[in-house]
């Protein structure tokens, strides 16, 4: 998906800590995390519903 390498990755890390705190970041990490397991399912949910359709049917038809 990205293509970051570990000096990238812990630049990224750095930041995040400046900005956010110690504190805060497990609580950050915890959203991402769940926010992208939600993503993660309603796009699974869409493509499966997607090949659950014959393509081009309805092309014929008309």
């Amino acid at each position: 998906m990205f293509n970051f390498s570990m000096p990238e990755l812990g630049l990224i890390l750095i930041i995040a800590l400046v900005v956010f705190g110690p504190g805060k970041l497990p609580e950050l990490g915890k959203a991402l995390g769940r926010g992208l397991q939600e993503f993660r399912r309603a796009t699974s949910g869409a493509t499966a519903g997607e090949e659950a359709k014959p393509p081009g049917r309805e092309a014929e038809k008309s």
